[in-house]
């Protein structure tokens, strides 16, 4: 397995040296999930399926940041743990710089929760000034892919603890599921032209219908998006620098 804290100092030496130069670094969160889905829901998810698409190619998945940006969550409910963003921005940067010390040149910062990317790109744009031979992506996973996209949309497109996160758990830890207190709540913000914090647009820190969740589902669901974020690392990893154009100037006009 290209799992960094299961491999032995000389075996991540020898991945890198062979070309192996891709780290994926899964962003997760600890938060409420609703009465039915566990808090440790985006980190899970987030680290598994970058394990799963790492596999064929051999890059490196690092051990996910368990605590993201879960701020819009507030107190309201029990299981919230949230950094700060800047928090999350440094803890990105001090782990990005450690890569870089060890030969690995590009990095995919793998989200498993939404409001983890703006920290996320902010690290990134101080990464790309620091580190210039570098190469930085973030995207969240239901960015992976349109089909994942549709995927994790279904039933909403302001979703939390919803009928596609709950699937996926449902098949990969199914001991963090409780289908039974599962209670489905409408999204409200199509068409509003403000964010919200969740207790502005939920009684129960759900938004979506995670009753209609399956193992059946989430198998399906994890099976596509492995399959594209296979294609995304292979892209990535025989990608090179752009060319950079000659400048030319202004066309004539005939």
């Amino acid at each position: 397995m290209p799992r960094w804290d299961l491999m032995t100092s000389t075996e991540i030496g020898a991945a890198i040296a062979s070309g192996i130069d891709l780290a994926i670094l899964p962003v997760g969160a600890t938060e409420q999930h609703g009465p039915h889905l566990a808090s440790g829901c985006d980190t899970i998810s987030a680290e598994t399926i970058a394990v799963l698409a790492s596999e064929k190619s051999g890059a490196l998945v690092l051990p996910g940041i368990p605590y993201g940006c879960s701020l819009g969550h507030t107190d309201k409910w029990p299981g919230t743990l949230s950094l700060h963003p800047m928090t999350l921005t440094q803890v990105v940067l001090e782990c990005c710089r450690w890569l870089q010390k060890n030969g690995i040149r590009k990095v995919l910062l793998l989200s498993g929760h939404a409001t983890n990317d703006p920290p996320l790109r902010s690290a990134i744009l101080q990464l790309r000034y620091e580190q210039p031979e570098c190469q930085y992506a973030t995207m969240g996973l239901w960015e992976i892919s349109t089909r994942a996209r549709d995927l994790y949309l279904r039933d909403g497109d302001d979703i939390h603890a919803n009928r596609g996160e709950t699937s996926v758990l449902m098949h990969l830890r199914p001991e963090m599921v409780r289908i039974d207190k599962a209670e489905d709540v409408g999204d409200v913000t199509p068409g509003k032209v403000f964010s919200y914090a969740m207790p502005a647009t939920t009684p129960n820190g759900v938004v979506g219908r995670p009753s209609e969740s399956t193992a059946e589902d989430g198998e399906m669901m994890v099976r596509a998006i492995v399959e594209d974020l296979e294609d995304w690392i292979e892209k990535a990893l025989a990608e090179g620098w752009p060319e950079i154009p000659d400048a030319c100037g202004p066309v004539a006009a005939e």
